[in-house]
Parts: structure tokens; C-alpha cells; sequence
């Protein structure tokens, strides 16, 4: 881990398109800002998690070849 330090107003930069910006220091908090290009998924570390989770759970839930037919068959008898 690269551990760095900053002014409020100082940037850091990750490769050449991600800026991290230091907009404040209000006590333990740190607002940043990050100027990222649209492409690049930034997330809150909780959130990625819950996204990283739920697409796992998705990916578990398959319906098998077997069951297709079932399933066809039984939307349209509704």
C-alpha cells in the first residue's frame, strides 16, 4: 500500500486519466473528489461489496437446461 500525504486541494493521480482530489478535512472526515473517465466504475468500498455479492448470488442461481422447457411451458399455461 502507498501511503501518501496531501493538502486540502492536492491531487493525486492514478495512471494518467484518475485524479483524487482533497476538497476538505472537516475532524476524521475527508471529502475527495475523483475525476475519472465515465467508463471506470467508482464505488463506495461497501457498495462495490454489495454489487460483488448480489452478481455472485446471480451467478449461482442458473436455471439448468432441464428446466427451461418447465418453465416455457408453465408461463404459458398462466
Amino acid at each position: 500500500m502507498l501511503v501518501l500525504s496531501r493538502k486540502k486541494g492536492e491531487s493525486i493521480m492514478i495512471g494518467d486519466q484518475i485524479e483524487l482530489v482533497i476538497l476538505s478535512l472537516e475532524g476524521d472526515n475527508v471529502r475527495i473528489g475523483i475525476n475519472a473517465p465515465k467508463q471506470v466504475g467508482v464505488f463506495r468500498k461497501e457498495v462495490f461489496e454489495s454489487i460483488q455479492k448480489a452478481n455472485q448470488e446471480a451467478a449461482n442461481n442458473t436455471v439448468s437446461p432441464q428446466n427451461i422447457g418447465k418453465l416455457i411451458r408453465k408461463k404459458q399455461t398462466d
